[in-house]
């Protein structure tokens, strides 16, 4: 794939400040365009080292093979090995050529190689490519209740999990 179509070639773990910094800009520039920021974005988002990295997760990166990143994805982990796919962004050059479904399979994999036992989402009805791609992933519906964590974000209206087991 070349990246003249807004194509990655591949998929890799956040290494540098460099992809420090693409993490916050992609992720910045559609929840800034679509929502609100809130203080948890930014936790996230400013400190992706010490807030998911240093804490089990991993941030993943899609690049072309010219090292230009166009997508990102989070996986923070939470106790009993149950991960959040979180702060999954693609440029918008580079949607609708696969890296966010690129980005979905390599979280999954990622997670299993971490030891999960079910990764959960939460995203919104706004959001409806992103359901789709999370829908074809395997991802099934859940209730608030259904949820490893209280005070989840109030902009998630839609939440799915994927069983690893």
């Amino acid at each position: 794939m070349s990246s003249s179509t807004g194509a990655a070639t591949h998929t890799e773990s956040f290494a540098s400040d460099d992809d420090a910094e693409a993490f916050r800009r992609i992720n910045e520039e559609w929840i800034s365009r679509l929502f609100t920021l809130t203080d948890e974005d930014r936790a996230l988002l400013d400190d992706p080292r010490g807030q998911i990295i240093d804490r089990g997760g991993d941030v993943l990166l899609a690049r072309t093979d010219e090292g230009k990143v166009l997508g990102c994805v989070a996986l923070v982990r939470y106790p009993q090995d149950v991960f959040e796919l979180s702060k999954m962004g693609v440029t918008p050059a580079a949607q609708g050529h696969g890296v966010g479904r690129m980005l979905v399979a390599a979280a999954v994999r990622r997670a299993r190689e971490l030891g999960a036992h079910r990764v959960f989402l939460g995203t919104n009805s706004k959001l409806g490519p992103a359901i789709h791609l999370y829908e074809d992933a395997g991802f099934t519906r859940i209730s608030r209740e259904q949820l490893p964590v209280v005070n989840y974000y109030a902009r998630a209206d839609v939440l799915m999990e994927l069983a690893l087991t």
